[in-house]
């Protein structure tokens, strides 16, 4: 069905305020994208998670995106940390490229951190398609797998989310999540990997080295670290962003910057 682009909002909602109505909305919205996606294993998967970022059009209030967030605590070398998982989580086609969302899950991560600060924090997320794991590339200077080949000290943590999660599926050699040919994958036209993709992005070719099969719904498990350097890269890219598109100057772009991140 065409829609008309109309701007969008992304807010945080726990699972307790979300209808029954909006889950129907957000199910229909999920098997555009996905193939192997029931509506009873959608509800089982949404009903243990704490919440999600639900992305509505402004006007309409049509749900257009979410991603389910649960907060997991676990040992790591015999010391506690918190991981924030991120579960299903689509965007029409329409929005894809917004930075709403992703505003959004960074206050989410600075409200946990601020919550618990000594108490070292991480996105936990598996990946089926390039764009999930971008979005961990592109905005966590410190995350593993890296397609550089640098922090590989954070391998042991995944290895250690995905036996507390996933331990019949985890491959921990190859360190990918086969959970079986009748699990979720992206349907064909959705996020298809290119030659020239791969040539111009080169954590897209890393990817689908990583994960070969990802077409037929395996995961790649990642990890991003959650600091203080973190938030400051976001900040800056998200700040030169804005500078950008607006071609405004530096004082009225940290003001704009500011009002997003703590409204």
């Amino acid at each position: 069905m065409e829609t008309t682009k109309q701007k969008i909002s992304a807010d945080y909602i726990t699972l307790d305020r979300i209808s029954i109505q909006q889950v129907k909305e957000m199910h229909t919205l999920f098997i555009q994208y996905y193939h192997n996606a029931d509506f009873s294993t959608f509800i089982d998967d949404l009903s243990e998670k704490d919440g999600l970022i639900l992305i509505r059009e402004n006007k309409s209030k049509r749900i257009v995106g979410f991603s389910t967030l649960k907060t997991l605590r676990f040992k790591l070398k015999g010391k506690e940390v918190k991981g924030i998982f991120s579960g299903d989580t689509i965007l029409e086609r329409q929005y894809w490229g917004t930075n709403k969302p992703m505003l959004c899950f960074v206050k989410v991560l600075l409200k946990e951190k601020l919550r618990d600060p000594l108490t070292p924090l991480f996105w936990l997320l598996i990946s089926k398609g390039y764009k999930t794991y971008l979005l961990l590339a592109n905005n966590f200077p410190k995350h593993y797998p890296h397609h550089e080949g640098k922090f590989d000290e954070l391998s042991s943590v995944v290895d250690q989310y995905c036996q507390h999660l996933y331990p019949s599926y985890f491959d921990e050699q190859q360190q990918i999540l086969d959970f079986g040919g009748d699990y979720q994958k992206l349907r064909g036209e959705v996020a298809e990997i290119t030659s020239e993709l791969k040539r111009t992005v080169p954590k897209i070719g890393f990817f689908e080295d990583r994960n070969p099969d990802w077409r037929e719904g395996k995961e790649l498990p990642c990890i991003g670290q959650i600091n203080v350097s973190m938030f400051t890269y976001f900040t800056r890219k998200s700040f030169a962003k804005i500078l950008q598109k607006n071609n405004i100057n530096w004082d009225l772009g940290l003001i704009s910057l500011t009002r997003r991140l703590v409204k």
